[in-house]
């Protein structure tokens, strides 16, 4: 891992680093170690320093002394798409303009996302070394390519996902996720059928779970339910 840059801000440092091809940022608070470490997976079409991604990680940071990190989905941010990448984008918008169902691509594209984000992943956690307990937080593409990362990294305690269904996530990983969840739900989400979401529910293995259902459309996620994913993370991980 590589340091690239570092800025302080609000009483919380943050870092890029590049691990092989791998871009991302580690905030950490300035005046204490870290309790714990948060992995924070962007949305679609989002990178990682979206705004969102970096509100949340200064909250961690600064309110809990939780150390957070977050790194570029493949083909988002500035790493570049391969062929395959752009043929499956290429038909889903065409499908997305009227000409067929969209989501079965879109379940192919996080598939394939999938499989190259949870290496990397889990490369970084080796590389970070001992932060502390460990938790996941993702929404939409984030909760679709944190589902297999769970499911498959013993180091994660806790996760917070949601705005995702079996339609653009993989329920055979869900059943492999056995950590406390919250779940979040847009009850008139525009994007991802809410039949979806609650198989996708449904689906995780957790003896705790916890089903957040809201109304509005995809974007519409109130406020408050950042505050109550930090204290979920802070029981779970303190």
């Amino acid at each position: 891992m590589r340091f690239t840059s570092q800025t302080s801000i609000d009483g919380v440092t943050e870092r890029s680093f590049t691990l092989g091809e791998t871009p991302g940022v580690l905030w950490t608070p300035d005046d204490a170690e870290p309790r714990a470490l948060i992995l924070i997976g962007h949305g679609g079409g989002q990178h990682k320093q979206a705004p969102g991604v970096v509100a949340r990680a200064i909250r961690l940071a600064a309110e809990h002394r939780f150390a957070a990190a977050a790194i570029d989905a493949p083909a988002h941010g500035g790493r570049p798409r391969t062929a395959e990448h752009d043929r499956i984008i290429t038909e889903m918008r065409a499908r997305m303009a009227g000409a067929g169902d969209p989501l079965p691509l879109l379940a192919e594209l996080h598939a394939l996302l999938a499989a190259q984000t949870v290496p990397e992943w889990r490369s970084v956690l080796d590389a970070l070394g001992d932060l502390g307990p460990v938790g996941y937080w993702g929404m939409s593409l984030g909760c679709a390519l944190g589902i297999p990362l769970v499911a498959a990294e013993p180091r994660i305690r806790a996760a917070v996902l949601g705005l995702s269904g079996t339609s653009s996530a993989s329920a055979e990983a869900a059943a492999g996720v056995t950590v406390p969840v919250q779940f979040m739900v847009q009850w008139d989400d525009e994007l991802v059928p809410r039949e979806d979401a609650l198989a996708l529910f449904d689906a995780l293995a957790s003896g705790e779970k916890t089903l957040h259902a809201n109304p509005g459309k995809h974007g519409d996620l109130p406020a408050f339910e950042a505050d109550s994913a930090l204290r979920f993370f802070a029981r779970h991980l303190s």
